[in-house]
């Protein structure tokens, strides 16, 4: 472990850290890691079963939410299996049919936010060097706070104008479910034939069903806007956001009052916008964009899987009574106590590894939006320096866990679902299948960086020893 030298007197004087370059062995590992050499997710036959039963599971759960209480459904026997699978059909094609108006809402706020992209004023930040353009930086713009701000107005204007009425969008849930899960298979198919029509695919099995789920396009792009990273911010948490201040508003029309659960929501799903909107300069600097190709995986997640099925909590209230799930007073404060306390852990954690990447590159510079928490860059981090060239973080919150920002990010995960306390167990899917997603990808990121950084990741597992929990694991 280092302290940052005075390479580079001019970036040591302003970030405490000097500037890093790829060394001949790095390259050597990178072109190694943009090489298909196994298949993940089990394999063409598993990414064949995530593909089909995923979006049964969310239409499953849905139905037990909106129309049996909150409760898991199932046939009493095997005689009474034909006709349950019956009842469940009949509540897709009638409650969740692509109707005019999913579409009309759906895609109104894809091709807004595409708009939008494209015009509003952002902050210009530079990507990490990608191996697989010869080390090539993209430019980001990065616009979503802009973005957000400028939705918020609109659907206010429209709503109290009642040309939009936000209420609606609760309410037709279902339905606009159905058209999202069209979008997503429709969109991932639609990019792998992209890439190989214009050549641009990369690390590729050979097969075609895994090629579309893992991707075949590394930085797809429309003029300025970097689609991969569009797509992770304005479609999921704009919908996830707006769903929250649906179900309060649909509380608020039926009640008089918005209850504190609802209002939580609203916090929590406001909180995590309003985040990658002011921090979406720091996207660039994840293994998101500089290495995860844009596939069924990630678009159909960022499509239909972030927004219907995050916030099974606001589902259950909107369709419940206020008393089926009230708190005491105490309750309520440490469940916005731990949401708060986790929230600036994952923002600041983020920040801080993000700003790190930055200094190296030698382009970190301070962005002033709200709001910019303390302790968001580490001032003189130690860090361990690889042969590749890359430099591995273990100051700040990094010193004590490899994965800081999964464990917060997590916790927050389980208050969506804890809002609501015991009343229904379908609410704690986020955080269940969260875990369970947190636990492969730190699998997969891990695995990389051994082969990455073979006895230099040694070296940093042994400074850094909690994968996930300080003193526990």
């Amino acid at each position: 472990m280092v302290a940052a030298n005075d390479a580079d007197s001019g970036l040591r004087k302003r970030t405490g850290v000097a500037k890093s370059t790829i060394t001949a062995e790095g390259r050597a590992s990178d072109e190694r890691l943009d090489k298909h050499e196994t298949f993940e997710f089990g394999g063409p036959w598993g990414v064949v079963a995530i593909m089909t039963g995923f979006p049964i599971l969310m239409y499953y759960l849905w139905i037990c939410l909106w129309f049996y209480d909150g409760r898991l459904v199932y046939p009493p026997s095997i005689d009474d299996v034909v006709p349950f699978l019956g009842r469940m059909w009949e509540h897709v094609c009638v409650d969740a049919s692509p109707n005019a108006y999913a579409w009309k809402v759906y895609t109104g706020n894809i091709f807004f936010q595409l708009f939008l992209g494209w015009v509003m004023p952002g902050y210009v930040q530079e990507g990490l060097p990608v191996p697989s353009l010869g080390y090539k930086t993209l430019m980001y713009n990065c616009n979503a706070l802009s973005s957000l701000y400028a939705t918020i107005l609109t659907a206010g204007v429209l709503h109290y104008t009642s040309i939009f009425r936000l209420t609606e969008i609760i309410e037709n849930f279902g339905h606009l479910m159905t058209v999202a899960m069209i979008w997503g298979f429709g969109v991932s198919f639609g990019m792998y034939f992209v890439a190989v029509w214009t050549n641009t695919q990369i690390r590729m099995s050979g097969n075609f069903i895994y090629d579309v789920f893992m991707g075949a396009s590394l930085n797809p792009r429309i003029g300025p806007i970097d689609l991969k990273m569009w797509a992770e911010v304005r479609i999921p948490w704009v919908l996830v956001f707006f769903m929250s201040v649906s179900g309060a508003c649909m509380q608020y029309e039926k009640y008089g009052y918005v209850t504190p659960n609802m209002l939580f929501m609203c916090l929590a799903t406001g909180l995590y916008i309003n985040a990658c909107g002011k921090g979406e300069e720091c996207i660039p600097q994840t293994w998101d964009m500089y290495h995860e190709k844009w596939g069924f995986m990630v678009i159909f997640w960022n499509f239909a899987g972030v927004p219907f099925s995050y916030i099974y909590s606001v589902v259950y209230m909107a369709s419940h009574e206020p008393e089926e799930y009230r708190f005491s007073t105490v309750t309520y404060w440490i469940l916005f106590s731990t949401l708060l306390t986790a929230y600036f852990i994952w923002d600041t954690s983020m920040a801080q590894k993000s700003h790190f990447k930055m200094q190296t590159q030698g382009i970190y510079k301070f962005r002033k939006t709200f709001p910019q928490l303390p302790w968001n860059t580490v001032e003189n981090p130690t860090y361990i320096q690889t042969a590749h060239g890359n430099r591995l973080l273990t100051s700040g919150w990094w010193a004590y866990s490899r994965k800081p920002n999964y464990v917060a990010d997590w916790i927050m995960s389980f208050t969506w679902g804890a809002c609501i306390g015991t009343s229904s167990i379908i609410p704690y899917f986020y955080s269940v299948f969260f875990i369970t997603v947190l636990i492969h990808r730190c699998s997969r990121d891990f695995e990389r960086c051994s082969r990455k950084y073979d006895k230099d990741w040694d070296r940093y597992c042994e400074v850094v020893k909690w994968k996930f929990i300080p003193y526990v694991y």
